[in-house]
């Protein structure tokens, strides 16, 4: 099954090729520790961005995910590009990942991506009495003015997921306009639960909608179903973290979503 996967995904980035289109060469990838534990290069095989990379093959693929990081800010959120706690903390934020993403870029170490992937919000639902306020706005609450208008603010006062997610993503859509950003829900966790698994994936979905970015809703197709992790580990190793076949499942699962989504209009 993984083997055929694979080829249609490959025949799948030769088709663009042929129609003329332009396969995005340069991927860049932000999130939490299921994205982080696929190594920065993304070649380390309990990480799901190692087995997307294997699958489209591009040009380049950089992951700046760290362990424990969260979409929501806090207030004492500021700009902290050296800090790899590995756990939560008030700049381990995808904030943050942006602004390593931004430094490297300028520093002409990173190649302008253009295809952005961001997976997380998993530690949003997971530790919310360190993120108190994480799932407490609804998206037209958090950005009842337009969207661009949120990155005015200092970032110590972008505190709910609904804010940080748009926050964020219009850091990127400025600094980066010509490249795609999709925005991938996280998995189900036993930890976590699913109510606010569902609660946090149902914000980012709607935030996307809002801005016109692509969502891909793992928590719904990704194949990890807690239910049946909290019984027997199948594709995690507590419930949470992929194990090597879990993300083997998710990464060629989000490879062929995404390869659809790229894929050229056939208008």
């Amino acid at each position: 099954m993984y083997r055929r996967t694979i080829l249609v995904l490959i025949f799948t980035a030769f088709s663009w090729l042929s129609a003329g289109a332009e396969v995005p060469p340069h991927v860049v990838i932000l999130g939490d520790s299921n994205t982080w534990i696929g190594g920065d290069d993304c070649d380390q095989p309990q990480g799901w961005n190692k087995w997307f990379k294997d699958a489209l093959r591009p040009t380049t693929c950089k992951s700046y995910a760290r362990s424990g990081a969260t979409w929501t800010n806090t207030p004492q959120t500021h700009r902290n590009t050296l800090e790899n706690i590995e756990v939560l903390g008030n700049d381990n934020v995808i904030y943050n990942q942006i602004c390593r993403l931004q430094e490297a870029i300028d520093s002409g170490i990173q190649h302008t991506p253009q295809l952005i992937l961001i997976l997380a919000g998993t530690n949003d639902a997971w530790f919310t009495k360190a993120r108190p306020k994480a799932l407490s706005e609804s998206v037209c609450k958090a950005c009842s003015t337009d969207c661009c208008k949120i990155t005015d603010r200092p970032v110590h006062e972008v505190l709910t997921l609904a804010e940080s997610v748009c926050y964020g993503c219009e850091l990127l859509k400025a600094a980066y306009p010509e490249a795609r950003i999709i925005l991938l829900t996280p998995l189900q966790s036993v930890a976590a639960g699913t109510e606010n698994i569902t609660k946090a994936s149902d914000i980012i979905e709607d935030c996307g909608r809002r801005m016109g970015l692509s969502v891909i809703r793992l928590d719904k197709n990704g194949g990890i179903d807690a239910t049946k992790e909290k019984v027997k580990h199948h594709f995690t190793i507590d419930g949470t973290h992929t194990s090597e076949q879990g993300a083997r499942l998710v990464g060629t699962f989000i490879a062929q979503q995404i390869a659809n989504l790229l894929q050229p209009s056939t208008k």
